[in-house]
Formats: structure tokens, sequence, C-alpha cells
């Protein structure tokens, strides 16, 4: 470790030299001996680093280091407390560290309540995910939280209990073991911005315990959250103005999102150590990613946005550190809903290691709605290639809303108005412009502004609420089409594919959450359903709609899974020659695939020297139909029609 030229590293080996027989002493004599060695090599081969980070972020700190053996003492302990599968696991995966960049993956998310009532529920649909293909289980978030409005369990008030609605943290654990068991990796969120204000710290802050107040921001009058708000933006502006909430018991408490999500203080370190453990203890409990949310909010400084800060960047590297040394296995998934030139930034193998592609998705209904790829591909070219050891995480919907997240210069470069063009794909995806085939609903509206995202799901935006309403069959088709021809995309570019579960089947908008009073301000709910049973088991009727959805994506899983060529991220866009076909090459392990995807409800024409220039010459295996084609003057694709040709 030691560098002569280098103070930190020599300040970092002396550091550990007097802290691990401290730690020996505390953990090591009582621990199995090769428990303990394992441990102690990972600390060795991570503690600079470690060191590095927390020396940046708490240095200055007069106790820096009596947290720093602190912070030490929460892996080692939470190490020793780690199961022997998982402890399996972890050095299967540090043997096979891109083992999610494989064909064979392909993910899944739900709420738990919402799918299959409670956890036990969703043991009981092990059967369905393996018949569907999952190997990744993302499951919404399912800790204690407010009654009520707790912003869709997002308000966590505490990390190691369960909504006992749902069930059980033993529930949780026998549950992460029986879908490792059965190839699937279960994915949790963990909310570390903030937690609710009835989280014990929070109440113990409330009760005037200043250990516990300090670990949120908490001013006695308006004179400091003025001077922050100078330079913040309003999340729902709408909703719940401003970033802070007056509570009569301390004051004025920094929440970013809601009244009942109080922010966190990573200022002080003992946050950090405390965050340090319930990460560890969701990991120890079975999760193998987990999904940082608002992680771009969590760092915050006077005279700033307090938003993609570069200490955010130092925290989560930090948080990774932890992992290594005591959960080597865990992954990190950046859910950082922000420019796409920040959304970069949070990708790498020491920060994290998959993300959500944001851009992929709200660009992929952009096409849908002006049927033209030109930024679609402008910005998948500039914007998509990431490091070698690191994934995106492809979608079409979340439980979130979309918002149009697209670089107004890659626009402009198209002349295209980005501010009007948001306003053109609002008013498409709420059905408000003539012609649009979605039934989306609008979400944190802003008639002044002229800003709102869009609420709905896949089907409705997909055009099929509107066909089935007009019960015109070839409307349900094009919708159909549509709604394949976008899976069809996150399948095969690169990454992990997530489906939102339900797409799977056409799921519609279900608008009764209006009646909620708890949910009824918040139109995501139009796309959170309760799972429909009845229609998931129409999946093996072929004349119904769930049939004809689930048969076609149920075919495109299965040729990814037998694809080498689409295993890994890198992704070579092709100029179609047309501006309504997206294309692309995929290879990998000597295979090699061109994808072409028509984005238009009218067929149409692929020039047969694309094909010849980006191919291996004039004969192809459509890998969709299974049919060969023989390349001559060129090649029609037939309304949405995609083609995989190898």
């Amino acid at each position: 470790m030691s560098t002569p030229t280098d103070p930190i590293a020599r300040q970092a080996e002396i550091t550990l030299g007097r802290l691990l027989p401290r730690l020996e002493s505390q953990f090591g004599a009582g621990a199995d001996a090769e428990e303990w060695a394992a441990f102690k090599a990972r600390l060795q081969r991570n503690f600079l680093n470690l060191f590095r980070l927390l020396l940046e972020l708490y240095g200055r700190h007069y106790d820096f280091f009596y947290h720093l053996e602190s912070i030490l003492a929460t892996a080692a302990r939470m190490w020793l407390a780690r199961s022997p599968d998982l402890k399996k696991l972890d050095k299967v995966r540090e043997a096979d560290p891109l083992w999610f960049q494989s064909e064979k993956m392909l993910g899944g998310v739900c709420y738990v309540g919402l799918f299959a009532g409670d956890l036990d529920g969703v043991r009981q649909k092990i059967p369905y995910f393996k018949e569907l293909g999952l190997t990744y289980l993302h499951l919404m978030p399912l800790f204690l939280s407010p009654e009520g409005n707790n912003d869709g369990g997002y308000a966590i008030s505490s990390y190691r209990h369960v909504d006992p609605d749902l069930g059980s943290m033993e529930e949780l654990a026998s549950l992460a073991a029986d879908l490792r068991h059965n190839g699937i990796s279960l994915v949790l969120d963990f909310v570390f911005n903030h937690t609710s204000d009835e989280h014990e710290w929070a109440r113990l802050a409330l009760a005037g315990d200043p250990d516990h107040q300090a670990y949120y921001f908490i001013f006695p009058d308006r004179t400091m959250p003025d001077a922050y708000e100078r330079t913040l933006r309003e999340i729902f502006p709408d909703q719940r103005p401003g970033n802070f909430t007056f509570r009569p018991e301390v004051g004025w408490v920094w929440t970013t999102f809601n009244s009942f999500q109080w922010d966190l203080n990573y200022s002080n370190p003992a946050v950090f150590n405390s965050m340090a453990e319930e990460m560890l203890s969701l990991a120890n409990r079975g999760a193998e990613v987990l999904r940082l949310d608002a992680l771009a909010f969590t760092w915050k400084e006077l005279g700033t946005s307090c938003e993609n800060l570069p200490q955010v960047h130092t925290l989560v590297r930090a948080f990774n550190a932890i992992a290594r040394i005591a959960a080597p296995l865990l992954l990190f998934k950046s859910e950082a809903i922000v420019h796409p030139d920040y959304v970069i930034e949070y990708i790498s193998e020491e920060e994290c290691q998959l993300s959500y592609n944001p851009l992929l998705m709200a660009l992929l209904w952009e096409a849908l709605a002006t049927r033209d790829v030109k930024l679609l591909q402008l910005s998948m070219r500039e914007r998509f290639q990431i490091g070698h050891c690191c994934a995106w995480v492809n979608y079409v919907r979340s439980h979130d809303d979309i918002g149009w997240t697209f670089d107004d210069g890659d626009a402009a470069q198209l002349g295209i108005n980005g501010f009007y063009h948001r306003q053109f794909l609002n008013a498409f995806y709420t059905g408000r412009f003539p012609g649009s085939f979605a039934r989306g609903v609008p979400f944190q509206e802003n008639p002044r502004t002229g800003d709102a995202r869009i609420s709905g799901t896949c089907a409705s935006l997909s055009g099929l609420e509107e066909a089935v309403h007009e019960e015109d069959p070839a409307l349900i088709e094009l919708a159909i089409r549509r709604i394949l021809l976008i899976y069809s995309v996150i399948l095969s570019i690169g990454g992990i594919p997530l489906i939102y579960l339900g797409d799977e089947v056409g799921t519609l908008n279900d608008y009764a959450y209006r009646n909620d009073p708890a949910k009824a301000e918040d139109s995501r709910w139009v796309h959170r359903p309760y799972t429909d049973w009845s229609r998931i088991a129409r999946r093996e009727q072929e004349d119904t709609i769930e049939g004809r959805i689930y048969g076609r994506l149920h075919h495109l899983v299965n040729i990814r899974k037998d694809c080498p060529a689409i295993a890994d991220g890198d992704m070579e866009l092709v100029e179609a020659g047309n501006p309504h076909i997206f294309a692309y090459v995929r290879h990998h392990a000597g295979g090699r695939v061109l994808i072409f995807a028509n984005f238009s409800e009218q067929a149409q024409t692929l020039p047969a020297n694309v094909l010849r220039l980006h191919g291996l010459g004039y004969t192809f295996k459509d890998l969709v139909s299974g049919q060969t084609i023989q390349v001559g003057e060129s090649l029609v694709l037939e309304p949405y029609q995609f083609v995989w040709l190898a």
C-alpha cells in the first residue's frame, strides 16, 4: 500500500497498522479464522481507496479517526453476520464480475402488494418469473413507511422492518434465498437521501436529542433556509412549494421531496456510518443490487443547486468501497433522472456499475410520437457508450413519470426547439394532440410555465387503451406492434432489459386511484394498478390481446437468451438511409446481428446497400421471424416491424 511520494497512502498504511490490531481484538478472536482472513484481505486491498474517500468527505472533523474506526467496525460486524450462502456467492461474483452483462439477463420490477399481495404471494409467483425468463427482480419499496401518502413507499420509517401488511424481514430473506436458488437476483431500493419523519432517528430529533438532530438539516429560523433557497429549485412546486418544512418541535427541516421526507445530513460522518450499516443489512438479507434512490440530491452545499455536486460521487464511491469489503457481490444501480451529461457521471466500476437509461426510455416514446428517429439516433450515438465494466438498465416504463430529459443542444443540432418539442410531446401523450393514439395523464402540470411530465402504462401510451375503447382490430394490432417495437429495442440494444410487470400482457391505465385520498393528487398511480391475474392467465390464449402480446414478447426474450452477440454493452449505430428506421449493430464473441426497427405505421424501405455495408453479405436470417432473407434491391419493413438479422 505504501507509496513514498504519496503522503495519503503513507498515512493510510500507518492508520491501518494501528486500527487492524484493535479490530482483530474486537472481532477476530471469536470469528472463524478463514472468514476473518477473508475480511482482513479485502480490508487491506480496499483500505487506501476507502481512506482517501472518507478523508475527502470528513478529514476536517477533529474526530475523523474515531469515525473511521467506527465505520470499519460496522463493516467487520456485518461481514461476520453474513450467511455462508451469500459468502459463497460473493466468491462466485468476484470470479465473474461481469455476470450482469450476459445475454441471458432479464429484469422485472413490481410493487409487492400490488403484484402479489405480500411476500409469500411473490414467492408463489417464482414459477411465473422463471417462465417469463427473469433473472433479476426489483421489488419496489417494501419497508415500513407512514400510513396514507408515503411517496409510494419512498418515505422509509425503518430499513430493518418490512411493512407488516407485506410480511417480515425474515420472509424477505427467505424469499431472496428462494429467488437466488432459482437464478433470480433480488434488487431492492436503498433510499439514502432521506428518511420518513416517523423514522427512529427523526423521532429522537423531535424529542430534542442533539446527536440525532445532527442527522438532519434543522434550523431554528428562516435565515439559513432562505439562504439555501436562493439557489435551489422546487421539485414539486405546485404540490409542495419550497424545500423546507416547519415543525414546531424543532424548527425548519430540509425536505426536498415531501414534508414527511427529511433529508439526511451526510456532512455528518455518523450519518454515513449509520447508513452504511443499513446498506450492509439489506445486502445480508439477500439483496444483490441496490437502486440508489435520488442520489443526485444527497450532498448539500450553500450557494449551489445541491444537485449532482462532486461530493455525491465521493459519497457513493465510499459506500461502494465499504461494499467491496463486507458484501463484495453487491452492485449499485444509479437512479439519476437528470440531464444526460450528469447521468453518465455516476456510472463506473467504482461508483454505480448499473444505471437506468432514462434518455433511451424518453426518446423511444419521442420517436413513436414523431415517427422520426433522428433525435434518438443522435442521442444514442453521443451518449450510449459507458465503461466496459458497467451496464445500462433499459426500460420503456417505470413506476415513475416520463420526463423529456433529452439535451436541448442535441435537439438544436437537428433544428428542434427543445421547449416547444416538449410541449408537443406532452400534448401528444395526454391525447390532446389531434390524431394522437396515446392516453396518458399529465403529472405535475404547470399551466403557467407549460411544464409537465407524463404518467401512463406502456399499453395506454402505445394506443391500446384507445384501440380497445374504439373496438377497432386494426388499431389494436398497431398498438401491440408499438409495444413490441420498443421492447425489441431494450431487449437488443445493450445492457439489462427491464419489464415493468404487467406490460407483458398489455395492462391499461387504472383511473381508480382518484378515489383514494392518499393517491388522488399523484397521477403516477394510474400506471401502478393491482395485477389482474385473470388477464395474466389469458396469456396462454393466442386469440386474446394478452396472449398476442405475451407470446410475441416471450419469443423475443428467448431469442435474446440464445444470441451471444447481444451480450455486453457494445453497440454501433447504423445510418439506415431512412428517417423512420432506427438501426444498430450488436457484435460479441464472434457473432454479429443487425437490428432495424421501423417507427412508422407506414411500410418503409431499407436500401440493400445498408445491409451489405454493415452485414456479412447478401443473405441473412431474421431471428425474429426465422426466415432467410436474400437481399435484392431493398428490404421493406412493414408498419412497426423490426428485424434482427444474423
